[in-house]
Parts: structure tokens; sequence; C-alpha cells
């Protein structure tokens, strides 16, 4: 059986996705780097309007691009169903300046009939990790194909 969104996410290896239905994710102007059913990774480079007053990246904005790149990868997995998330727990470990680039990945930890439970990372590219998440996405009343997707 194939799977409509997976296949879409895929054409988009080496994009820059700001066509999405996330407007927040448009905004990011990430660019995806891989994606598979339970795994992804997207790239960001860091602009002033991403930074906190220190200009370094805002924990906000960290989290949004965790959220997001969860999100992304969960509406692929496979799930007839819109997931939302329900819950989102971050740590901040260290900074990212403007101009840097980093790495988002996202992995799903498990897969259940209501829930799936995912852990994402920040990275830079000297492998330092700035931030780290886990989040719950729990399944919600409506099929993906009444939503057009």
């Amino acid at each position: 059986m194939t799977n409509p969104q997976l296949e879409f996410f895929k054409s988009q290896i080496g994009k820059t996705l700001d066509k999405t239905p996330s407007a927040a994710g448009n905004w990011l102007a990430g660019k995806l780097l891989a994606i598979e059913a339970g795994y992804i990774e997207v790239q960001y480079t860091i602009r002033p309007d991403m930074c906190n007053p220190a200009k370094i990246l805002h924990g906000g904005v960290a989290s949004l691009m965790m959220d997001d790149v969860i999100g992304m990868a969960n509406f692929v997995a496979g799930s007839e169903y819109l997931m939302t998330s329900i819950n989102l727990s971050v740590d901040f470990l260290s900074s990212a300046k403007i101009g840097e680039e980093l790495i988002v990945s996202a992995k799903l930890i498990r897969s259940g009939s209501n829930l799936n439970h995912w852990e994402a990372v920040i990275t830079k590219d000297s492998g330092k990790i700035v931030a780290k998440s886990s989040s719950n996405m729990i399944k919600t009343h409506l099929k993906l194909k009444d939503l057009g997707f």
C-alpha cells in the first residue's frame, strides 16, 4: 500500500519547506534532508528573526523547529487520522548563533494505536547538541482524507 504523504515529502528532499500546511514551519524555511516512515532530518540556517535579544537562537524557535519536524514525520508515519501534539518536553543544552546551520532530526520511538512517542534533537555541524525533546502525538477523530490529504 502506498503512502501518498510519504511519497510527497520524499519528492521534497533537498528543497526548502516553505509550502507545507504549517505556516509556522514555512516561516522556518528548513531544507528537507531525509525522510522515511519513523525518521526525518531537516536543516535550518539561523536568521536574526529567530533569535532572542542576545542574538542566539530563541528557545521558542528551537521548540518550534522540533515540534514541526516531529509533526511532519508523524504525518507520514502511516496513520489514516490526523494526530496532534499533547506535550513537548525540551532540554536546551547549548546556544546557536546567527548564520549557523543546524540539523533537526526526529525518530519514532513507539507507535501505538492512539499515541506515537517521538524524540528529536538539534545538532550543529560539529555534532554538538543544541537541544533535545520528546513529544507524544495523539490520534484525533479527523481522517486525513477528509482534510484533503
